[in-house]
């Protein structure tokens, strides 16, 4: 029976842009194909996603919600009443909204929402965008009835009737990355006769990866590359002086990726769920430097994942000191290297993603 009211439906995902950003991805999508459906964003009142739901468009309500900390700490002990206060606020959210489908893309507020709204019967999914799902989506894999994931083999985590292999959202503009390499190079003001490196260590920075750069400047100089670097708001007054150097560009932020993606011949980055499916979409060699300082280490295994198929080299950090230069200087010099990498990591790209996860969505309406 067709439904004469606009659907209603509820996302909830935050605490990095890793959750946020395919969230709303989600919503765009569900929002070309029902232009009169109504949304609500659900997050954690004191993290990024209660600035950037709304820069996107959509209305967010907070809760009162955090994890537990790994080390015995006073913050622990308001946990338990912050999940109490998070699920009386989740299902008065439920109740009062009325969702045909709610979604999840991880973080500490989708926890109490999707395990509420489940609770009710009302339609529920959950995209995992890591290799190694987070403990939020690992605890309602049992009651939700979609699990939209974006690497093969995690039927050792998930119930593999729920299943769903998607890949990760990612942002449109990027499929037409790799006709925008002139745009690109000359949108940052780039020499179009030197190789470029761009390098990534998301909005706030990574400080490991900052100080390889401040380290081989010099050696970038040597073998006649040019750098973009994004060293993060948090990094950015420490090394803003490094904008005097001729072949040195040095960002906080970076509002035009698909052109900085663009211009690169080299990608420096770190190995973020969102980041590695943007990146084999892009389709560039890539050294990944994960941060060893995430939960369960998922970006060194995001990274494995893809260096295991010779689609990118993989650097730790604890082997920067001995490895870095050596591979940088084999891959910059090797133009067979650089082209084998970029062809193996475009072959990995799920560039549906988007309209596969709302395709799942769009199963749960049918099937109410």
């Amino acid at each position: 029976m067709k439904n004469n009211k606009p659907y209603r439906f509820i996302l909830s995902g935050g605490g990095t842009g890793g959750h946020i950003y395919p969230a709303v991805a989600i919503a765009d999508e569900l929002k070309s194909r029902h232009p009169d459906a109504e949304f609500l964003f659900v997050g954690a009142s004191d993290r990024m996603e209660m600035d950037k739901v709304p820069q996107a468009g959509y209305e967010i309500e907070g809760l009162w919600i955090s994890g537990i900390q790994r080390k015995l700490t006073l913050r622990n002990l308001a946990f338990p009443l912050k999940l109490i206060s998070s699920l009386l606020r989740s299902r008065k959210i439920v109740n009062t909204f009325k969702p045909n489908v709610v979604i999840g893309t991880g973080g500490f507020a989708s926890g109490p929402l999707l395990h509420v709204a489940s609770s009710k019967g009302v339609p529920s999914l959950i995209q995992e965008q890591n290799s190694f799902p987070g403990i939020t989506n690992k605890l309602l894999a049992k009651k939700v009835n979609t699990i939209c994931v974006a690497y093969e083999g995690l039927e050792k985590f998930f119930p593999k009737e729920k299943i769903k292999l998607t890949g990760n959202p990612i942002r449109k503009d990027l499929l037409q990355v790799k006709d925008k390499h002139i745009e690109g190079k000359d949108a940052f003001e780039l020499k179009h006769n030197k190789q470029t490196l761009l390098v990534l260590g998301g909005s706030l920075g990574a400080r490991r990866i900052n100080q390889l750069i401040k380290d081989n400047i010099g050696f970038f100089e040597e073998r006649d590359v040019q750098v973009v670097w994004q060293c993060g708001k948090l990094y950015y007054d420490q090394y803003k002086q490094y904008n005097e150097l001729k072949n040195i560009q040095v960002h906080a932020f970076l509002n035009h990726m698909d052109l900085a993606y663009a211009a690169a011949d080299v990608i420096i980055s770190r190995a973020g769920a969102i980041s590695v499916s943007e990146l084999c979409i892009v389709g560039k060699p890539v050294i990944f430097i994960p941060s060893p300082n995430v939960a369960e280490d998922h970006q060194t295994k995001n990274a494995q994942s893809v260096a295991d198929k010779n689609a990118a080299i993989l650097i730790r950090e604890k082997d920067l000191d001995v490895d870095f230069q050596t591979k940088f200087s084999d891959l910059i010099s090797n133009d067979e290297k650089r082209k084998e990498l970029s062809k193996h990591i475009l072959s990995l790209a799920l560039v549906n993603a988007t309209n596969a996860i709302v395709d799942e969505v769009e199963n749960l309406l049918n099937n109410k």
